[in-house]
């Protein structure tokens, strides 16, 4: 399983690298246009689609992203894109995650297949964009994400005393999510400070935090950022433990889906562009 695992990961970094520092940015575009493709096939699998109208609502993703891709929107989709999708994980998320398990499938099965695509178009679109800002940008955005997921898990495993989401995610704690934020506090700090004396092409989620909402603003949209991606993780493990099913697909040997390892992701992605954006 460690072999299939690591196999896979070298697979995929092959595979991101070099469409990340392409100098143009489609190719990064292109890439991950097709696994959020592949993502809309997962989703609509986990929320009862059938077999052949997941493909079609996967294909659908695709080609929504494509025309964003053939448009002005992949480069400059307009403010209050990012804020409605910031509104939707904000008060869909809190409700959904209040619910639990037995609450989602009481929802229509249409509003959760056109939620979930809109959340992922949303999320692709973001990071379209976060690529055409720059390199800096886009990887100080994804690590965010990776440093909270990490600080999480290991300040969870040290101290976690009181459960986050027993019935979605037995496994979290409150701790970890405060170990997740300090995770983040300190990659901003040492972030901003490589930074200031290497002069990159383009300005990291960080300082372009501190210096739009100064020092407090950027530590509260941080502490913010951190959580969300927490809520995101939990969404997917709660559409899963609807399912009844331990992973999005098999997609990736020893990983699972697409979904499984862009969960945390989905809410970053957006709400960091509406952030940048006040």
């Amino acid at each position: 399983m460690l072999a299939q695992r690591v196999l896979t990961a070298a697979v995929l970094l092959a595979l991101l690298v070099p469409a990340l520092l392409a100098h143009q940015p489609w190719p990064f575009n292109v890439l991950t246009l097709l696994l959020i493709g592949a993502a809309g096939w997962e989703w609509g699998r986990l929320n009862q689609a059938g077999q052949q109208l997941s493909v079609s609502m996967g294909l659908a993703l695709a080609a929504a992203c494509g025309a964003a891709l053939f448009s002005d929107w992949a480069t400059a989709a307009p403010v209050w894109v990012w804020w409605c999708a910031t509104a939707v994980w904000l008060c869909g998320g809190v409700l959904a995650l209040q619910r639990g398990p037995v609450g989602w499938p009481r929802l229509a099965r249409p509003a959760r297949w056109l939620l979930g695509l809109l959340a992922l178009w949303a999320a692709w679109l973001a990071m379209a964009q976060a690529r055409g800002i720059g390199l800096n940008f886009i990887m100080s955005v994804f690590c965010l994400v990776w440093a909270a997921d990490i600080a999480a898990y290991f300040g969870g495993r040290a101290l976690g005393r009181r459960k986050l989401a027993p019935t979605i995610s037995p496994g979290k704690s409150w701790e970890g999510v405060y170990s997740g934020v300090a995770g983040v506090f300190v990659l901003a700090l040492v972030w901003s400070q490589v930074e200031s004396g290497l002069a990159p092409q383009s300005t990291s989620l960080f300082v372009q935090l501190r210096t739009t909402l100064g020092i407090v603003g950027a530590l509260l949209a941080l502490a913010l950022l951190a959580g969300m991606s927490v809520v995101g993780d939990l969404i997917e493990s709660l559409v899963k433990r609807a399912a009844g099913a331990k992973d999005s697909s098999k997609l990736l040997p020893g990983h699972g889906g697409m979904l499984d390892r862009f969960d945390a992701l989905l809410p970053v992605f957006p709400l960091s562009m509406a952030l940048i954006n006040l």
